[in-house]
């Protein structure tokens, strides 16, 4: 299940100043933005695709925003991430 696995890379990671995990299964890494600024860490992830059938062009779409507020005291530059 999803709470599983992240449960386990959460055990897995030694790091207590993990801020925040996103979900972004079924996304491609160029697909995924991450930018930091003004106290927050906005992940933006946009899936297009187009399909053409019998009946015409078919169209999926999909997309996740997640805003995470900065604790305080935490400096934008210290910010990291890995997909």
């Amino acid at each position: 299940s999803m709470q599983r696995r992240l449960d386990r890379m959460l055990d897995s990671s030694h790091d207590d100043k993990i801020l925040a995990l996103v979900d972004v299964e079924g996304f491609v890494p160029k697909e995924i933005t991450v930018t930091v600024k003004d106290g927050k860490v906005k992940v933006l992830a946009e899936h297009k695709e187009e399909h053409t059938t019998s009946r015409g062009k078919e169209y999926n779409y999909k997309k996740i925003v997640k805003e995470i507020s900065l604790p305080p005291g935490v400096s934008e530059d210290e910010v990291t991430y890995s997909l």
